[in-house]
């Protein structure tokens, strides 16, 4: 047999189930090689974790990646998600600038599962969130592509490990310290200059049998961006059809105004609003681990461990805004000739409302300003107990307890967030230029008002709300694996676990529908209001010196002008005013959901080694079961009642009360996964998997509540909920690699994959009744009069007062004389059409993964490049305005990474690089696509060693300042346009 230079031990045997997905930290990786080593850049500088990236990859089994800590407390980037974008296959969302979530193959973060440690992480939603986690305190985290029997199910793209460190792995004192000076001068109210601070202390006692972990990270940081954005959504319309609606463009054109009008047939869309909006963001975060190991007996080891992150987000915006009333009199509008897909855009867009060219100050519609805040924090505590017991020589155990919660909540006075508004009513005419990059917004004013001007401004609306979020989350796993001493089949892995978790959102609100004006000019001091430059907000965009832009937009203080809007304007309706002469969310919790889930898993494991000729294969082959069962209950209005008060209309009548509703669902699914490799030379590997994945519905979909329309017709009436009986999606994968190692520390691999996915969710209508409501219009009243011929409503309903008026209590007439028929116990159960979430379609995501890695000799320089492309069989159909499902997310996508490294310099330079991409379907006008366009980024590194222990650095994140757009359903229809700035970090780190 032919020798095989990376085989498993017992020890690695024991080790790889450490985790319960079979999966091994870093610094486990650095004590013994084996077949399930994952894909790892780690420690001791680029080009040495490249190395052992490019070893750990051959030897790997199924297609696992990973990212590891290059020393102690240094991480490759300042975000985990900007660090995980440099694998192949994985994109990232950006916010504020920094990494967010992370799409993997195609898939977005609600259909990627994340852990800790092995373990299950509660989320509020199904998507992760890695801004809420400090890079420093992690020592490596793991991407598994493909499924396997020993891996948690949840994850369609892949499944991603957090690790963080053990002090076991790292014998003696292990410290280090880190300070951050970090610059971001795209804030206007903040600091451009913040503090980032981390250290890292791991000590082992008691002759290396104790030992203990602190980690722990101190992170402020503010930012701004400013943002042009059409954030109600286009409407859209087919020229020829239905002309004359709101919106739409009338048939004829008496005045010649519209230039190249589209033809029959052509798809247009028109912008309900336009908004300019400046963001500030202040951000804190504190994240903290202690852990706890001790090898009790050479057989016994446990652990402790408690990790912590809190995540406070203060943000406050200052816009100005345009409502559009679709008035085109007086109007001249400009279009363009429809793309290649049959859409056309209005390269000038105008608007009026009433034109007057006599009109006088204040006399026109509102230009919005408007202040609004956000101000939440997200708190994550998990506490887990891990036990490993090697009970043989050839049996191991491991017992593992986690209990975990996610938490978001209001962090100010005033709520989650909040928006208040002024106006000013000097808009009688308005242009936008769509044809550039930025819209060119341009207002034509009254004769002697000169732009937007601060005496012009009176009160208007406001909008305040709190939103409270939080899962807990219970696991307990028991995973075991034994080793044969002869033959072909290596080991066996077999594992059970149990999880519950617990979801639980509530949103109350409070609005004041004052938007068209409150007060006067005069009620407003002019100096509480400043007029600041529009151009110079978007100096960065092409479109901003366009001198049709308007020249300002106006500021002011939101606390100044709250309290004084609540001083003058309060009245007692409590609706409007939760919290009284002040404003606030309030806790009237209109919304109010509960989910449980409970996951029972089970599976079994085999390791196979063997020749094919003189070439050394394995395989790992295994079966998992999952057994899934939900609850979700909610809280929704009640009602008593139906009266049928006219002729069409029949009225639900509410009790004011408000109950809980509950449904249930449960599912199970068989899980197969299949790794085969197979060396066909010393430098070629090929690899071949099957495997099947779940990926769980969203909360959102399974979220209970049965909410009604409030109104019937005489047959039935209208609604919608949730259902929890959603089936998971589930994915048939298959991944064929190629890999050739043509030298000591370079490779080139080519990967196919393909994922048929079921179980899609759409939308769909079923027929039921509600809260046991009975249907006045069909009963035995009813009936009696259709049984005498008559059949209009209106003759039903007088049939039923002339015979039943005297004998019937349910048969009166109101204080307006008017005929009132309440439903009876011998009346038919009301139907109502309930629209609900349902698995509507199966569909394909297949793609092409490349990379190669090369040094160039010993001279210290090298390069790592890959790419991605990912297709789907569903697209959206731009033209068509009916209803559609597509795939959101797919994308392709590239990084380049080049690097020079000695003993003493490190530099390393990166570009990463994804395709435009169907983002999400709905824009706030309908069910319009939104895509994101496709964007690139330069990062630097920069590390010197001053010593053998101080290291000073500095890093620069997108270099060239880009900006970040998405559109419609024509390119020029915007969406959303971000312009921010390049972020610089200067810092030190002391290890001892």
């Amino acid at each position: 047999m032919k020798t095989r230079p990376f085989t498993k031990s017992q020890v690695a045997l024991s080790v790889s189930l450490v985790l319960s997905s079979a999966m091994i930290s870093t610094t486990q990786a650095q004590e013994q090689t084996t077949d399930d080593t994952v894909e790892i850049i780690e420690v001791s500088g680029i080009r040495g974790s490249m190395i052992r990236a490019m070893d750990i990859k051959r030897s790997g089994d199924g297609v696992v990646e990973a990212i590891s800590a290059e020393d102690i407390g240094k991480f490759p980037d300042t975000n985990l998600a900007e660090s995980l974008q440099r694998i192949t296959g994985v994109s990232i969302d950006r916010s504020d600038g920094e990494g967010s979530r992370v799409t993997i193959r195609g898939f977005g973060a609600d259909r990627n599962l994340v852990l800790l440690n092995g373990r299950q992480m509660p989320t509020p939603t199904r998507s992760f969130d890695f801004a809420d986690l400090a890079s420093e305190g992690v020592s490596a985290v793991e991407v598994y592509k493909t499924g396997r029997a020993s891996i948690a199910t949840g994850g369609l793209g892949g499944t991603i490990n957090i690790i963080t460190p053990r002090p076991l792995a790292t014998p003696g004192r292990q410290a280090s310290i880190g300070f951050k000076a970090v610059n971001d001068d795209s804030t206007q109210r903040g600091d451009t200059w913040t503090p980032e601070l981390s250290g890292l202390y791991s000590e082992t006692f008691l002759d290396d049998k104790f030992g203990v972990s602190l980690t722990g990270s101190y992170q402020k940081r503010d930012s701004g961006n400013s943002n042009a954005s059409v954030g109600a959504g286009w409407r859209s319309f087919i020229s020829g059809q239905d002309e004359g609606g709101w919106g739409n463009l009338p048939a004829e054109d008496p005045d010649n105004s519209y230039l190249n009008k589209p033809a029959d047939g052509v798809t247009y869309a028109v912008p309900q609003n336009l908004v300019y909006q400046f963001n500030e963001a202040y951000r804190t975060r504190i994240n903290g681990q202690l852990t706890l190991e001790y090898q009790a007996t050479d057989k016994l080891k446990a652990r402790l461990d408690y990790t912590y992150s809190e995540r406070s987000i203060d943000r406050e915006l200052t816009d100005m805004s345009t409502w559009f009333s679709f008035n085109y009199n007086n109007a001249t509008m400009v279009w363009s000739e429809p793309n290649s897909e049959g859409v056309a855009y209005p390269i000038q867009y105008q608007d009026t409302d009433n034109f007057s060219a006599d009109a006088q100050r204040g006399e026109g519609i509102g230009i919005n300003s408007g202040r609004g805040f956000s101000s939440t924090k997200n708190t994550n505590n998990s506490l887990g107990l891990n036990l490993e017991y090697q009970l043989s020589d050839n049996l191991f155990l491991e017992f593992d307890y986690h209990t975990a919660s996610a938490k978001h909540e209001p962090n100010s006075p005033y709520g989650s967030w909040g928006s208040l508004a002024m106006i000013s009513n000097n808009r009688i005419r308005t242009t936008v230029d769509f044809s550039q990059v930025l819209p060119v917004l341009g207002i034509e004013y009254p004769e002697g008002v000169d732009g937007f001007e601060p005496a012009d401004m009176i009160g208007a609306g406001s909008n305040f709300g709190n939103n409270h979020e939080r899962t807990d989350l219970e696991q307990f796993q028991a995973n075991g694996t034994y080793t044969f001493d002869t033959g072909f089949i290596e080991s066996i892995d077999f594992g059970i676990a149990r999880t519950e978790t617990s979801n639980h959102s509530k949103y109350a609100s409070a609005t004041r529908g004052t938007w068209s004006g409150v007060g006067e000019p005069e009620d407003w001091e002019d100096s509480w209001f400043t007029q600041r430059s529009l151009p110079a907000m978007f100096d960065n965009i092409p479109g901003h010196s366009d001198p049709d832009l308007e020249a300002y937009f106006i500021d002011w203080d939101f606390v100044q002008i709250a309290d004084y809007t609540a001083a003058n304007f309060y009245n007692e309706n409590a609706v409007e005013w939760p919290c009284g002469p002040r404003f606030c969310g309030g806790t009237n919790y209109t919304t109010d959901r509960y989910t449980d889930e409970e996951m029972t898993s089970a599976y079994v494991q085999a390791n196979l080694v063997f020749d094919i000729g003189d070439m050394p294969a394995n395989i790992v082959t295994g079966l998992r079961y999952e057994k899934t069962d939900t609850h979700a209950s909610a809280l929704v209005p009640s009602y008593d009642g139906i009266s049928w008060s006219s002729t069409n209309e029949l009225v639900l009548q509410p009790t004011g009360d408000s109950v809980f509703t509950d449904e249930y669902g449960d599912y199970d699914n068989l899980l197969p996964s299949i790794d085969f490799k197979v060396e066909l030379t010393e430098d070629i590997v090929a690899r071949a998997s099957y495997s099947k994945t779940i990926s769980r519905p969203s909360y959102g979909d399974m979220q209970g509540g049965k909410t009604l329309g409030g109104q019937i017709t005489t047959i039935q009436g209208s609604g919608s909920r949730g259902n929890p009986a959603l089936l998971p999606l589930e994915s048939t994968n298959y991944d064929l690699s190629l890999e050739w190692y043509y030298e000591e520390a370079s490779y080139a691999a080519i990967g196919w994959f393909n994922k048929d996915v079921e179980n899609f969710v759409g939308r769909r209508t079923i027929t039921e009744s509600a809260f046991g409501l009975r249907n006045p219009a069909q009963g035995p009243r009813a009936d009696a009069a259709r049984a005498a011929g008559f059949t209009g409503n209106g003759e039903i309903r007088q049939y039923i007062l002339d015979n039943y008026l005297d004998s019937d209590p349910n048969v009166y007439l109101n204080e307006h004389g008017d005929v009132v028929i309440d439903a009876s116990p011998e009346d038919e159960l009301a139907q109502f059409e309930i629209t609900i979430p349902y698995n509507q379609r199966d569909n394909n995501v297949h793609g092409w993964e490349v990379a190669v890695q090369h040094m160039f000799w010993d001279s210290g320089f090298g390069v790592n490049v890959n790419g991605t492309l990912v297709d789907g069989d569903l697209y959206y159909d731009n033209a068509s305005l009916a209803p559609q499902y597509a795939l959101t997310g797919l994308s392709d996508s590239a990084n380049f990474i080049a690097f020079y490294e000695n003993d003493e310099l490190s530099v390393r330079i990166a570009y990463n690089w994804r395709d435009k991409f169907l983002a999400w379907i709905g824009d706030g006008s309908g069910d319009n696509p939104v895509y994101t366009e496709a964007y690139g980024q330069w990062d630097v590194n920069v590390s010197y060693n001053v010593t053998e222990n101080l290291a000073v650095f500095a890093e620069g994140i997108n270099l060239t300042n880009e900006y970040q757009r998405q559109h419609g359903r024509h390119e020029q229809m915007l969406i959303n346009l971000r312009q921010s700035s390049p972020r610089y970090n200067l810092g030190m780190r002391y290890t001892f």
